[in-house]
């Protein structure tokens, strides 16, 4: 027979499931479920060599799972409305206060600088930040970056990004001694690969030389003065990211491909106002020109900015050619970019076969023709974005001139 704290721990898992689900922003790529999950592992893995009681035990798994659903109103703040989410779910479940309380005290310790006051709460503050220590630290470093950019459009440089997290992995140490042996040897490899990787960036950085072999030091400092010279491409094995490179570029791929369909609603907005702007005014207004001279200056002045606004909403959304072929050589040397159609289209299958081929057996060919891809990408953005912000400014203040100006001639005798 299931027992009763078994069954609260499945109901109190499906309602924060639901929250996620039905509540929280898809933006929040690190504060996501997932993580929330690998939160209440962790603590349950660290519990078990503190051998806590099934009370403490039920109190901190929920803790674990409701600490981090107040970001269904942002991250400000969030860990009061956990507090207050888990106090108003269990309170319908008729779970004793002193308990609540204790789910409350547990979450709001894992507050930014809160120091944890009982082992529960170390506990708690331990698994929340295991990633560190663990093999899925690389995809959720590349996932906290990305969503400070969709959450706080804060834009972080490949330089802004290691110091970031090189600066909270030394700044940080585990509370339990179970969780230092669970998690420190792996943190430490993490400490160094990220030292490596400010190296490769800065190879004059001489602040880092003990974390580093004297053998890696000269063979990056090499790698960075070769590479200067052209060879690009060969930097990206310096430091293998592992998955958190694919969820860097699988993220980016999708925000890139988000923003242009935004922009293309947008465009798609200004052409369908435009467009009915003119066919009122021309349906409407030009006939009565003859009869009322007064009206041809504001109404030319209204046609001129619909057209406009009309042309640039069209040059937002007008695709580009490209030449659509590459050659051998471009493949051999690492020139071709062919995961975008508009460079391959011409080219013969058989070439094209090949080329993917050898892309996907250089890892440095594939990374650099996605980075890329990606800089393109944000080129024709740029420039939708450029084109749209041209074409609203020119409606705003051209509707309101337009405004005054039919106001004017009435006002005017």
């Amino acid at each position: 027979m299931e027992q009763p704290t078994n069954h609260l721990l499945e109901e109190v898992e499906a309602h924060v499931a639901n929250i996620y689900t039905q509540r929280i922003s898809a933006r929040y790529v690190y504060h996501d479920y997932q993580h929330t999950r690998d939160v209440v592992e962790a603590a349950r893995q660290i519990a078990e060599g503190h051998k806590l009681s099934d009370q403490d035990l039920e109190i901190l798994q929920i803790a674990a799972w409701f600490h981090d659903t107040g970001h269904d109103q942002g991250g400000e703040g969030h860990e009061e409305r956990s507090c207050e989410y888990a106090r108003s779910f269990l309170s319908s479940k008729n779970y004793p206060s002193p308990n609540i309380e204790q789910v409350c005290s547990i979450i709001l310790s894992t507050r930014y600088g809160q120091a944890p006051q009982d082992l529960l709460q170390q506990i708690m503050c331990d698994a929340d930040l295991s990633h560190l220590g663990s093999k899925l630290y690389w995809d959720r470093c590349w996932r906290v970056r990305q969503e400070l950019l969709l959450t706080r459009n804060q834009v972080m440089s490949e330089k802004e990004w290691v110091d970031f997290e090189l600066d909270f992995l030394t700044g940080h140490n585990y509370y339990t001694q179970i969780a230092s042996d669970l998690y420190d040897k792996r943190k430490q490899k993490n400490i160094r690969q990220l030292m490596k990787h400010k190296l490769r960036l800065n190879p004059d950085t001489v602040d880092i030389a003990e974390v580093i072999d004297e053998d890696d030091i000269a063979r990056l400092k090499k790698k960075k003065k070769k590479t200067s010279s052209g060879s690009d491409d060969a930097v990206i094995k310096q430091v293998n990211l592992g998955r958190g490179v694919e969820t860097m570029y699988r993220t980016t791929y999708r925000t890139h491909v988000n923003l242009s369909s935004i922009a293309d609603n947008k465009a798609n907005i200004m052409l369908s106002i435009n467009a009915i702007i003119i066919s009122i005014v021309i349906t409407n207004l030009v006939p009565r020109v003859s009869a009322e001279p007064r009206l041809f200056y504001p109404t030319a002045l209204l046609l001129i900015v619909c057209l406009s606004a009309l042309v640039f909403a069209i040059l937002s959304t007008r695709p580009k050619i490209t030449k659509g072929e590459f050659t051998r050589e471009d493949i051999e040397k690492k020139r071709a970019n062919l995961l975008f159609f508009g460079n391959f289209y011409k080219m013969d299958l058989e070439v094209f076969h090949w080329g993917m081929t050898e892309l996907i057996k250089d890892s440095d060919f594939l990374y650099s023709s996605m980075t890329r891809d990606l800089y393109y990408l944000g080129v024709v953005l740029a420039q939708k974005y450029k084109y749209l912000r041209i074409c609203y400014n020119i409606f705003m203040f051209g509707l309101i001139a337009s405004v005054l100006a039919f106001g004017l001639v009435y006002v005017i005798p």
